[in-house]
């Protein structure tokens, strides 16, 4: 692993770069021989800042769960990151464009849980019993570092891309859906650009959730009752300018819309 001082040194970089909403050089272009562990070291040190400084940790996100994307970058697994109080959106915010870079959008279902969850042998009907609802959001992903050649190691450094939340919907129950087959219907500016059904993530949206909670039993840690969960998308990434409207439709489960500015 890299020295505890180049850690520290990468994850003040990351949280300055947040602060003043700019990009950093890639990480792997300078630190050849980091690793995935590395740079859960480095989010880890970026997280602990975020806390110190007064903000709330209210959940996690789940990347890289589909096959495909996961066969791009050359990683056999999800990756996760940090929710923070203030990256919560409500349905039907103006958010301001400037506060990330390289805006992105997905369409992902978010358990919010009544129990906690501990690994490491967390299955797929643990997470069913522990999850109090199941609610429609959006991801806006945010990249601290430049996009051009990154590598799940960049990636994961980087809090797995998350910039923010917006929540919105219909919760529901447990069983009064079937998960498998929710589907999004995601539109720009009224156009449709994307859209998916959720078993697209690990054949089943619960299914990142559990893997995350044995992943974080490795670091000595787990998933707490009250917790956000962002299960992973079904859609590609939409990209979003100043000024665009998003409008994600998931049929009987409602519908969530926010404005760029």
């Amino acid at each position: 692993m890299l020295e505890k001082s180049v850690i520290d040194g990468i994850a003040n970089e990351l949280y300055e770069a947040e602060q003043s909403r700019t990009t950093v050089p890639r990480l792997t272009a300078r630190y050849p021989d980091m690793t995935v562990e590395d740079s859960y070291a480095v989010q880890n040190v970026w997280k602990e800042r975020g806390l110190a400084s007064g903000r709330r940790l209210v959940g996690r996100k789940i990347g890289l769960t589909s096959k495909v994307m996961q066969v791009a970058t050359g990683i056999t697994e999800p990756d996760y990151g940090i929710i923070f109080d203030d990256m919560v959106y409500e349905n039907g915010s103006v958010i301001p464009h400037d506060t990330f870079s390289n805006v992105r959008i997905e369409v992902e279902l978010a358990f919010v849980l009544g129990k906690q969850l501990e690994g490491p042998n967390c299955t797929l009907f643990d997470v069913l019993d522990a999850t109090e609802y199941v609610i429609p959001a959006l991801e806006i992903l945010d990249s601290r570092i430049e996009m051009q050649g990154r590598t799940i190691v960049d990636t994961i450094s980087d809090n797995a891309a998350m910039g923010a939340m917006v929540m919105g919907g219909t919760p529901v129950r447990i069983g009064d859906v079937d998960l498998r087959w929710i589907s999004a219907l995601l539109y720009r500016n009224e156009t449709i650009e994307e859209s998916g059904v959720a078993a697209a993530v690990l054949n089943h949206p619960a299914a990142g959730v559990y893997w995350l909670a044995n992943k974080l039993a490795k670091h000595g840690t787990r998933l707490e009752a009250g917790e956000i969960i962002l299960a992973g998308s079904f859609t590609r990434p939409m990209w979003v300018e100043k000024g665009d409207t998003v409008h994600a439709d998931y049929g009987q489960l409602g519908s969530i819309t926010c404005r760029f500015s």
